[in-house]
């Protein structure tokens, strides 16, 4: 079957509007099918970003972040969102809430970053040697154990006291000593 190089083109872009139209693209796609289909896609973001105030402001991964690797502000970049476009619930876009942060799970390039994908650095590594103490009123004990478990400040994690071999449980403190209570 042959076709004209016009008319196949005319339907094409066609089908492309269409398609863009009843997928539910971003709105800069949907407000560039009045513009010709064979302009490039820079120009048509640029014309319709002129034409529109500024959107929100959010940071996403410029490269794959992988899981246990440290997030950095050099592993992220800063977009603008499309006006009428929010970030979703659930997703981390401050520097301060992401800088020296972990990643969980891969993160991968152009995506939001959700909160559950990222923990605090360990402050206690699994098999380290820490100081475990109890304190009750004016008493103080302390001994040298070992954590069973990695735990950043405030985790509640179990160590093995090295004199009696008991495993307890206790709370990270921010000098990274193991705080026990009385069980």
């Amino acid at each position: 079957m042959m076709s004209t190089p016009g008319l196949l083109s005319a339907f094409r872009r066609t089908a492309l509007v269409l398609a863009l139209v009843a997928g539910g693209m971003p709105a800069f796609a949907q407000e560039s099918t009045k513009q010709s289909i064979n302009q490039s896609a820079d120009q048509s973001a640029t014309q319709i970003a002129s034409n529109q105030a500024v959107g929100e402001v959010v940071l996403i991964p410029s490269r794959v972040i992988y899981p246990g690797e440290t997030i950095n502000l050099a592993a992220l970049k800063q977009v603008t969102l499309i006006v009428g476009k929010h970030k979703p619930d659930g997703v981390v876009t401050r520097t301060e809430d992401l800088d020296g942060k972990i990643a969980k799970r891969t993160l991968l390039p152009g995506r939001y970053i959700p909160s559950t994908a990222i923990r605090e650095a360990w402050l206690v590594e699994q098999g380290a040697s820490v100081q475990v103490f109890f304190i009750a009123g004016g008493l103080t004990i302390s001994a040298t154990a070992v954590t069973l478990q990695p735990g950043a400040a405030g985790d509640l994690v179990k160590v093995r006291n090295i004199d009696s071999g008991k495993i307890l449980s206790g709370t990270v403190m921010a000098d990274g000593t193991i705080q026990v209570s009385a069980s």
